[in-house]
C-alpha cells in the first residue's frame, strides 16, 4: 500500500486551503457529518457495510474482511474504483479517508495506485480532522475575546455581524435565523456538520486577522437544531454587548423584504408547481408554533391579520398587507420577550446606537489587539 500518509501536523493547512476530499465511508455515516469540501464515494454502500458489521460480531474480523472483499469486486470494484479516479482528475490535490483512517481507505487508496492514481490519505481518517476542527471552537472559546451584537428583531444585526471581516455567521453556519419563523427553503445541517462550519469558519478567519476581538450575533445556544458549543456558547456570554436600535417601520419592513419577499421567491424558485403552498403553510405553520406563548386571542387576531395579507398577496401580488401582522407581532410577542431578556443584559451593554453606529463601533473593537 502507498506510504503517502498526511500527519495531523499538516490537517490545519489542508483546512486552510478548503482541500477537496474523497470520504469512502457509506452513506449514512457521510449524512451523519460531514466536511464542508468533502465527497462520499463509498468503498462499501449502506447495505454492504451492515453486512460486515454483522459478520464482524458473528464471525470475527477475518471472515468480515473477506466478506468485504467479495461485496467489492469485479465490475462493483471496477467502478468504484473509476469512480474514485475521476473524481481526483476533476479535484486537484484529493485526500482521501474513511472513518479512523483503516482498511476503507487504506483499500482505496491502494486500488487507485494500481489504476495509476495516486492520492494522499488522512492519517487517523475522518475522526482525526474532525479533532482538529474542534479544537479550532476549544481555543477560540480559551483565547479569543467576543463582542456581541445585540437588538430587537429585524434590526438587522445578522448583516452588521458578517459586514466585519473578523466576524462568524451563528446563523449562516446553522442555516437557520433563530425565530420560530427562521427556517429556510434549504436544509438545516447536521450538528456535526454546524460544528465544522463554525470551526473551519473560526481557523480561517484567525488566520487572516490574527490576535483580533471576533464580533458575533447575541444568540441563544440553539438556533433552529443546532447547538453552539457550551464551552463557546460560555464565552460568548462572558462577552459585552453592543445593542442596535432601530425605528420600529424600517424593522417592519425589512422582516417583509426577508420573511417574505425573499422567501416568497427563493420558495418559488425551489418549487415551481407548488411555491406558493409551501410559503403559505411556512408563514401559517410558524405562526401555530408559538400560539400558547401568544394567547389564543392574540393568535387568532394576527392569524386573521396574516391571512388577509398572504390573500393580497396570492390576488394582486400586494405584500403591504403582512405590515399589520407583522407590526403586532413585534408589539405583541418578539419585543416584549426581548425587553424581558434585555433586563438581565443591562450591565453587559458597552455601546448601544443605530445600525451605522454600532457598525463603526464594532468595526474599531474588532480590529482590537488581544
Amino acid at each position: 500500500m502507498s506510504d503517502r500518509i498526511v500527519p495531523r501536523e499538516q490537517f490545519e493547512d489542508l483546512l486552510l486551503k478548503a482541500t477537496p476530499f474523497l470520504d469512502v465511508r457509506a452513506e449514512i455515516e457521510f449524512a451523519k457529518g460531514r466536511l464542508p469540501t468533502s465527497t462520499n464515494i463509498p468503498i462499501l454502500r449502506d447495505d454492504e457495510r451492515k453486512l460486515v458489521g454483522t459478520c464482524y460480531k458473528e464471525k470475527g474480523r477475518e471472515a468480515a474482511i473477506k466478506l468485504g472483499h467479495s461485496l467489492v469486486t469485479g465490475n462493483s470494484k471496477d467502478q468504484r474504483v473509476q469512480a474514485w479516479c475521476d473524481f481526483a482528475a476533476a479535484h486537484a490535490n484529493t485526500h482521501i479517508y474513511c472513518w479512523r483512517g483503516g482498511m476503507r481507505s487504506n483499500y482505496a487508496q491502494a486500488w487507485m495506485s494500481e489504476a495509476g492514481t495516486d492520492i494522499p490519505l488522512i492519517d487517523g481518517g475522518f475522526k482525526a480532522l474532525r479533532r482538529v476542527i474542534m479544537d479550532q471552537i476549544e481555543d477560540a472559546a480559551d483565547r479569543v475575546p467576543i463582542i456581541r451584537i445585540g437588538g430587537k428583531t429585524g434590526t438587522a444585526k445578522t448583516p452588521l455581524v458578517k459586514a466585519i471581516a473578523f466576524s462568524t455567521d451563528l446563523e449562516g453556519h446553522a442555516n437557520h435565523r433563530g425565530s420560530s419563523f427562521g427556517g429556510r427553503v434549504s436544509a438545516v445541517p447536521s450538528q456535526i456538520d454546524f460544528e465544522h462550519a463554525l470551526g473551519i469558519d473560526l481557523l480561517r478567519k484567525r488566520h487572516a486577522h490574527p490576535e483580533r476581538t471576533l464580533i458575533v450575533e447575541d444568540e441563544g445556544r440553539r438556533i433552529g437544531t443546532s447547538a453552539i458549543p457550551q464551552s463557546f456558547y460560555d464565552k460568548m456570554q462572558q462577552g459585552s454587548v453592543a445593542l442596535v436600535q432601530m425605528p420600529l417601520e424600517f424593522r417592519v419592513q425589512r422582516i417583509i423584504q426577508e420573511y417574505v419577499i425573499e422567501m416568497t421567491q427563493e420558495l418559488q424558485d425551489a418549487h415551481p408547481m407548488d411555491g406558493w403552498e409551501l410559503f403559505v403553510n411556512y408563514l401559517t405553520q410558524s405562526l401555530a408554533r408559538v400560539q400558547k406563548r401568544l394567547g389564543l386571542e392574540n393568535y387568532k387576531r394576527i392569524s386573521a391579520l396574516m391571512e388577509d395579507a398572504l390573500r393580497d398577496q396570492g390576488e394582486r401580488g400586494d405584500t403591504s398587507g403582512h405590515e399589520a401582522w407583522v407590526t403586532a407581532m413585534l408589539k405583541d410577542y418578539y419585543d416584549p420577550m426581548y425587553d424581558y431578556q434585555l433586563k438581565k443584559k443591562t450591565n453587559e451593554i458597552a455601546f448601544q446606537g443605530n445600525y451605522d453606529e454600532v457598525l463603526g463601533w464594532a468595526h474599531e473593537k474588532s480590529q482590537s489587539i488581544i
